[in-house]
């Protein structure tokens, strides 16, 4: 089960993974912040990570405010009131969150307690916060995440199952911490590489360098890169690009200032037809029914 809306110009998710369990993907790659308000009870653990970007959350009436910047998790609990999911997402930023009831976090780590601070008989019915960088393999579940492009049939379970290993992840023991799922990927430095590249296809996706300029700009040796992309954002260099270029192309016709030629143009469609095939291919229906459909 899953819930998709444009909400203003931005974009949210909500899959549930099993009664009780969600997650929510907030996706804004518009030049504006957004902002999303949900319920949480209070028995809900929340746990937010910002993938690119940055991100706020707001607290009593607007009186407290959170930042969370890119490459940082923050978990939350508090048993003596809600924490309504208050969140604003600023302009190329990208959020996922993980909520689930205490009463089922517990019967996961019952066990390891005794290391895991969060869990200690001290802290039971506390409230709790805490935040903590997001490390390299953390990195390439949460873009996993973000960037699916399997088929949809065994979407439910690869989300069921990336979820318990980013919480898997979170609470990894320090002595542990450098076992790591790729030795590749394990380095700073070439997560960083492959980091750039990412951003670099991004910031030019109406003309796009090439396998090779991409290599030589962020000096990584080519089969490297398209190894290390793959593992991380889950997909080909390019195919990745074409999702995120659809991506754009959808919320730019959902804000109604653009017409069909002029987003072609901005994601580097020289002819509209071009852009209406790619479109079309991506999401099953051309530009100009899917504009129809949001005013329906």
């Amino acid at each position: 089960m899953e819930t998709q809306k444009n909400i203003a110009q931005g974009f949210y998710e909500e899959t549930v993974i099993e009664p009780g369990f969600f997650i929510l993907k907030f996706y804004n790659e518009t030049n504006d912040y957004q902002s999303f308000v949900r319920e949480v009870s209070s028995d809900f653990v929340q746990f937010h990570f910002c993938i690119k970007g940055s991100s706020s959350f707001s607290f009593n009436e607007g009186n407290y405010v959170l930042p969370l910047k890119e490459d940082i998790s923050l978990l939350l609990y508090n048993p003596q009131r809600t924490l309504p999911l208050n969140l604003t997402v600023n302009a190329h930023s990208w959020v996922l969150s993980l909520l689930l009831p205490i009463k089922k976090f517990h019967g996961l780590f019952s066990s390891e307690a005794d290391y895991i601070t969060f869990l200690s008989e001290e802290n039971k019915d506390r409230k709790y916060y805490k935040d903590a960088p997001i490390s390299p393999s953390m990195a390439i579940v949460l873009n996993q995440l973000m960037n699916y492009n399997l088929h949809p049939s065994i979407k439910s379970l690869y989300f069921k199952g990336k979820a318990y290993e980013l919480l898997s992840l979170y609470f990894n023991r320090p002595a542990e911490a450098d076992i790591e799922q790729c030795p590749f990927l394990v380095d700073e430095e070439n997560v960083s590489k492959i980091k750039k590249a990412k951003q670099i296809i991004i910031s030019r996706m109406a003309e796009p360098p090439t396998l090779q300029e991409l290599s030589d700009e962020v000096k990584l040796p080519i089969n490297r890169l398209k190894e290390g992309f793959k593992q991380i954002y889950g997909d080909s260099v390019f195919s990745f690009l074409f999702d995120y270029k659809m991506e754009v192309a959808r919320q730019l016709l959902a804000t109604g200032s653009h017409n069909v030629n002029e987003v072609g143009l901005k994601i580097g469609y020289s002819t509209s037809s071009h852009f209406i095939a790619a479109f079309k291919k991506k999401f099953g229906t051309t530009p100009k029914k899917f504009v129809m459909g949001l005013s329906s």
